[in-house]
């Protein structure tokens, strides 16, 4: 047996402490990051600040492995893909916004677990019971209904920035699907060492596309207190990549998105007082509910390569 396997034995729902950590911080994240673009800096060059906080959880976790990183063919291109996929779905997101509501865009983005769970299904024969198939309907038609706005529906349907949307939902669906074939046979620091390097290769591309012209807070509540918020993001990510490691990604995925703007929800409500609307709150009990199924699901399915390497967690 693996190391991973015996890892997985001894601590059968290690994934569902990462995916729960990913929630926690990624809830935190969602509930503060807006005060970036409010304040004066923009989300481009939030995306800037983002791609830098990468780095010290990045370092951290090899270090942690004794400074090993998988440099074969195979792990390279994994890992770029997966980073490629993220940060550049994040850039083709800022394009999109410019065209198009945020409203409608961000529940279809929402969806990118639907092309994780066919491709896993599909790919890596991942299956799972009853219990966890009804928590995974219920996080997916949770998602679309965090963001979801009934006002100005006429507005802005314009067909660019529905396939732009598109395009984000595939990216960060076929992300998370080779994070999970990645995690079989390389260490998740590396995957995560490799999502750090192409979000810094990207952050150039943010940096241009910022509109200099408009004035840019760029003092302490401008950069640095988007630093502050955007590592939780950073830390977040990571978590991620762990739950992936040792979960099936038919239901880490579900999971991780719908509990992530669910605890965004509550930390809004408990620190900022801000009351969620109607179809928030039936996303919210929807959410809930997929939650707690996912968690109880049995583990049913899961293949781990018998090569994989050992990764410190």
């Amino acid at each position: 047996m693996s190391d991973i396997a015996l890892h997985q034995a001894a601590r059968p729902k290690a994934w569902l402490l990462y995916a729960f950590a990913t929630m926690v911080l990624w809830g935190f994240w969602g509930a503060f990051t807006g005060l970036s673009a409010e304040w004066g800096f923009p989300e481009t060059l939030v995306y800037c600040v983002w791609s830098v906080t990468m780095i010290p959880p990045a370092l951290y976790a090899l270090a942690r492995t004794g400074w090993r990183l998988d440099r074969d063919a195979r792990s390279l291109t994994h890992g770029m893909i997966i980073g490629l996929l993220g940060a550049g779905g994040q850039m083709v997101l800022f394009y999109a916004l410019t065209m198009g509501p945020a409203f409608l865009i961000f529940p279809l983005i929402s969806l990118s677990p639907v092309v994780t769970i066919a491709m896993s299904y599909v790919l890596l024969g991942e299956r799972t019971n009853i219990v966890g198939a009804a928590g995974i309907v219920l996080a997916l038609l949770a998602l679309p209904l965090f963001d979801f706005s009934a006002e100005g529906l006429g507005e802005g349907r314009v067909l660019g920035w529905f396939l732009l949307s598109l395009i984000v939902m595939g990216a960060w669906g076929v992300q998370a699907f080779f994070m999970k074939l990645a995690n079989r046979t390389m260490s998740a620091e590396s995957i995560f060492f490799y999502m750090m390097v192409t979000g810094l290769i990207l952050a150039p591309v943010a940096w241009l596309m910022t509109d200099f012209s408009k004035p840019i807070n760029w003092g302490a509540d401008g950069p640095w207190l988007a630093a502050g918020i955007q590592v939780l993001n950073a830390i977040g990510a990571l978590m991620l990549v762990y739950a992936f490691r040792y979960g099936q990604a038919i239901v880490v995925s579900p999971l991780a998105n719908a509990g992530a703007p669910l605890m965004t929800a509550i930390i809004s409500l408990i620190v900022i007082g801000t009351l969620p609307g109607p179809l928030k709150i039936v996303g919210l009990v929807l959410a809930s509910i997929a939650a707690v199924l996912l968690a109880l699901a049995p583990e049913e399915g899961t293949t781990v390569d018998t090569k994989s390497k050992p990764t410190a967690s």
